[in-house]
C-alpha cells in the first residue's frame, strides 16, 4: 500500500548517492589538500598529492583491463602504496584483497586463485614469494613496489615497477562511485586454522559506516596523527585508512613493529593515535622507561584481539596512554563494539576500573545490535554476568558474506544474526564480556573454565610478559588448564611459583596443572596461535557452542 509520503518522493540523483569511503579522500583533498597526509621516512606527502596518486593508480588499473568486480591483491607492509590501494583500487571499481605478509606460499596461492586476482601489487621484500606466484599463475599481472629493498630484475622479470605504473595513470582520473553501495570493496581471508580460509567480502556501505564509527567511538578530532602499528592487511586496518582520510589526519607508516621505533615516532611525529593487539600494548607498556622520555602529549590507543588482561590495561594507564577497548572480527570490519567508558568508573579502585574497561562493551554507534544469545533458542541470556551465551551482531557493519561459500554464509547469519563463535555473559549494566572462544573453553569435570580468567591471573605475576592457557587431556577430569608463559627479559621464575601465584587468585580447579616456558607462537597481528599450543599437549579440538552452554556443572 502506498501513502502520501511515497507518491512523487522516490530516490533521485539529487537526493540519493550510494555511500562509499572513497568520497572521504576526495573531500579532504579538496578542502585540506595542502595538509600532510603521509609520513614514511623521508617521504612527506600532502592530501592533494595522495589523492592524485590514488587517481593515477585507478586510471592505470583501468588501462590494464581492471574493472568492476575484479580482484586486485596487495602483498605489502604498512607503506604508502598500501594506503593508496585502499582508494585507488575501489576507484577503479575493483575489489582490494590485502594479503597477510607472513603467510606461506600455499596459503597465498589459495587466496589468489580463490579470489580470482587479476593483478598483484607486491613489495620487493617478498620477491621469492612473487617468483613462485608468477610460476604458478602466469596470467596474473605483477606490479612491484621498491620500498626498503631495490627491485631485483631476475626476481621481478615479469613485473611492472609501481612508480612507472602510476606515471601512466591520470592524476585527474574521473572515478565514479559504486553503482550500488552494496557493491564489494574488499576481500579479507580468515586465518583458516582448520581447513581452507574463508573469503570475507566487505561492501562500500559497511566500510563507510565503520570508518565513521571509529571516529565516533574515539571522539577523534580533526587532523589526528595516526601511527600504523596495526597491519593494514588485517580487516583493512580496521577501516582506519578511510577513517584518517575522513578526518584529514596524518598516516605515519611503519613497515614492522618495534617498540623503540614506535616511541621514537610518537615523540618525533607527535603521534596522537594508534591501534594494536594486547601483545603490542604489552610490549609498549613493559618497554624501558627511557624509551618514553620526551613524550608529554596525549596518546590515545585502541586495543582489540584477544580480550586484554586488566593487568595490561592498568599498565597502559600507568605510562599515560589512554586506552579504548574495542572488539570485533574480520566478518564485522574489525571493531564493532566498544567498552564505552562511564564517568562513575573514575571513582573505582584501579583493579575494578581495569576490569570494567576489559569488557567488550556495547555496540558501535552505527552497528544495529550486539547481543549475547542462547545459541539454540536465540533468546537473550539474563543480565547476571554468569549465564553463558554466544556473542552475536546484527546490522550494517556485517560482511556481505563468504565468497563462493553460501552454506557457510547461511550458517554464519542463521536466525538473522551474525554468529561470532565467542562465548560471553551479559552484565547487569548491559555490557557484555567474553569468557572465551567456544574452542578455548576448558570443561574440567563438568566445570566450564575460562582460559581468559586463568590468563589474567598469570599476567598479574610481575615476571610474566605473555601468557596463554589451553586444555590439556587428563585421565580423571577429562581436561585441565595448561599454561604457556613467556617471561620478561631477565626475569626468572619456576613453574611451582607460577602455580602458587595462581592459587591465590583462582579456585583450585582453575589453577594450571602444568606450566611451560618459552616463546609463544603468534600471528602477524600479535594473536597467540592457540591451535599450535593445543597440538603440543594433544588437546581436543573445538567443542560445539550449544554443547558448551549446556555443559553440566559439577563441584570439585
Amino acid at each position: 500500500m502506498t501513502h502520501m509520503f511515497d507518491e512523487g518522493l522516490g530516490r533521485r540523483d539529487a537526493n540519493y548517492v550510494p555511500l562509499t569511503p572513497i568520497d572521504f579522500i576526495a573531500r579532504t583533498a579538496d578542502i585540506y589538500g595542502e595538509r600532510p597526509a603521509m609520513v614514511h621516512g623521508d617521504v612527506r606527502r600532502t592530501w592533494r598529492e595522495t589523492y592524485e596518486r590514488a587517481c593515477r593508480l585507478a586510471s592505470a588499473l583501468q588501462q590494464a583491463g581492471i574493472g568492476r568486480g575484479d580482484t586486485v591483491a596487495a602483498l605489502l607492509p604498512n607503506i604508502p602504496p598500501m594506503l593508496e590501494a585502499h582508494f585507488g583500487v575501489p576507484m577503479a571499481g575493483a575489489v582490494l584483497n590485502t594479503i597477510n605478509t607472513r603467510l606461506d606460499i600455499a596459503s597465498i596461492l589459495f587466496m589468489l586463485r580463490h579470489g580470482e586476482a587479476k593483478l598483484l601489487i607486491v613489495d620487493t621484500e617478498f620477491a621469492a614469494l612473487a617468483q613462485r606466484v608468477a610460476l604458478e599463475l602466469p596470467a596474473l599481472r605483477i606490479v612491484s613496489v621498491s620500498d626498503a629493498l631495490p627491485a631485483d630484475p631476475q626476481a621481478f622479470a615479469r613485473a611492472t615497477d609501481y612508480e612507472a605504473f602510476l606515471r601512466d595513470g591520470d592524476p585527474r582520473f574521473a572515478w565514479m562511485p559504486p553503482v550500488d553501495e552494496w557493491d564489494a570493496i574488499a576481500l579479507n581471508y580468515t586465518s583458516g586454522t582448520t581447513g581452507d580460509p574463508k573469503g570475507v567480502v566487505y561492501h562500500h556501505r559497511g566500510a563507510y559506516l565503520n570508518a565513521l564509527s571509529n571516529i565516533l567511538e574515539w571522539d577523534m578530532p580533526k587532523h589526528p596523527v595516526y601511527l600504523w602499528t596495526l597491519p593494514l592487511f588485517h580487516c583493512n586496518g580496521w577501516c582506519f585508512p578511510w577513517t584518517i582520510a575522513a578526518r584529514a589526519g596524518v598516516n605515519v607508516c611503519l613497515r614492522k613493529f618495534d617498540a623503540k621505533t614506535v616511541f621514537d615516532l610518537i615523540r618525533d611525529e607527535r603521534v596522537t593515535h594508534y591501534c594494536g593487539a594486547p601483545i603490542v600494548q604489552s610490549a609498549l607498556a613493559n618497554a624501558p622507561a627511557q624509551w618514553r622520555e620526551g613524550i608529554r602529549h596525549q596518546v590515545s590507543t585502541m586495543v582489540a584481539g584477544a580480550p586484554p588482561s586488566p593487568a595490561v590495561i592498568a599498565r597502559m594507564k600507568e605510562i599515560g596512554f589512554d586506552l579504548t577497548h574495542v572488539y570485533g572480527l574480520t566478518e564485522v570490519y574489525g571493531p564493532a563494539s566498544v567498552c564505552a567508558k562511564q564517568q562513575g568508573w573514575d571513582a573505582l579502585c584501579e583493579d575494578d576500573r581495569a576490569r570494567m574497561n576489559a569488557r567488550q562493551g556495547v555496540r558501535y554507534h552505527l552497528q544495529a545490535a550486539a547481543a549475547v544469545l542462547d545459541p539454540s533458542t536465540l533468546e537473550p541470556v539474563p543480565r547476571d554476568g554468569q549465564t553463558l551465551g554466544e556473542v552475536m551482531f546484527r546490522g550494517n557493519i556485517c560482511m556481505k558474506g563468504y565468497l563462493k561459500n553460501e552454506r557457510a554464509t547461511d550458517e554464519a547469519f542463521r536466525g538473522g544474526w551474525f554468529h561470532t563463535g565467542d562465548i560471553g555473559v551479559l552484565m547487569p549494566d548491559g555490557y557484555f564480556r567474553i569468557t572465551d572462544r567456544s574452542k578455548d573453553i576448558i570443561i574440567s569435570g563438568g566445570e566450564n573454565i575460562s582460559s581468559i580468567e586463568v590468563e589474567d591471573a598469570l599476567y598479574r605475576h610481575p615476571a610474566v610478559s605473555v601468557a596463554a592457557v589451553v586444555a590439556m587431556p587428563d585421565p580423571k577430569w577429562g581436561e585441565v588448564p595448561c599454561a604457556f608463559v613467556e617471561l620478561k627479559e631477565g626475569a626468572q621464575v619456576s613453574a611451582d611459583e607460577i602455580v602458587a601465584h595462581c592459587r591465590i587468585l583462582l579456585a583450585g580447579y582453575k589453577v594450571p596443572k602444568a606450566v611451560f616456558f618459552g616463546e609463544l607462537p603468534k600471528t602477524s597481528t600479535g594473536k597467540i596461535q592457540k591451535f599450535e599450543l593445543r597440538a603440543r599437549v594433544k588437546s581436543a579440538h573445538a567443542i560445539d557452542t550449544a554443547e558448551l552452554v549446556k555443559a553440566p556443572r559439577g563441584a570439585r
